[in-house]
């Protein structure tokens, strides 16, 4: 009989395991996406048969990977509170919440036409790509963002404007807490800059963060 201790303690050794692959993972295939699973493996300190016992190769390791950042998008999503009516808040709430996981999404795109594809890609930022469309629809609706472009090709706009920050945060042009991105991302979309200057700023107060 197997001692539910032992057992217990060899699953949390495997968990932990495995997310230091993904980690060394998401390291490495940003900053090569043609890297090898060795490469992998060294940056996560176990040896590659570690990385295929975990995996079975690299398909595998990235849609773990693609699985993790779903998660991880899903987490913030759920974190945010009820949407009111006020649009350039409820973006600038949006772009704050989701920019902490930006950099998995942002690798996963990288690797999309060799080892995800465009249909995969679409199913972990859907819900995301969802509420910004909902959110520039309200904010069309109440004249303060651009009524020129529908919401769906605004949000895409807003979405590939998001991933060109994170790859300066990468390049070391652009530093953020998400702060600057958010009320980018509003002006982007046709907030006065004053106003989204303001309302960035009064939401990232502490007492206002899980608000």
């Amino acid at each position: 009989m197997t001692d539910p201790d032992i057992a217990g303690g060899g699953r949390r050794r495997t968990r932990l395991t495995r997310a230091r692959i993904l980690e060394a993972a998401r390291r490495e295939l940003d900053r090569d996406p043609d890297c090898s699973l060795e490469d992998i493996a060294e940056a996560a300190g176990v040896v590659r048969r570690t990385v295929y016992d975990h995996f079975g190769g690299r398909s595998a390791l990235v849609e773990g990977l693609a699985s993790d950042a779903t998660e991880a998008l899903g987490r913030a999503l759920k974190a945010m509170p009820v949407p009111g009516p006020d649009a350039v808040t409820e973006m600038a709430r949006l772009v704050l919440a989701l920019w902490p996981v930006g950099d998995r999404c942002r690798t996963l795109l990288r690797l999309a036409p060799q080892d995800l594809g465009a249909e995969r890609v679409n199913e972990i930022l859907g819900p995301a790509r969802e509420r910004a469309t909902a959110i520039i629809e309200r904010g069309q609706r109440q004249g303060v963002f651009h009524t020129g472009v529908p919401p769906d090709p605004l949000g895409r706009a807003l979405e590939g404007l998001t991933l060109a920050l994170l790859e300066c945060v990468n390049a070391g042009t652009w530093s953020d807490d998400g702060t600057r991105t958010a009320t980018a991302a509003l002006i982007a979309v046709g907030a006065d800059g004053d106003l989204a200057a303001a309302r960035v700023r009064w939401l990232a107060r502490p007492e206002r963060l899980s608000a």
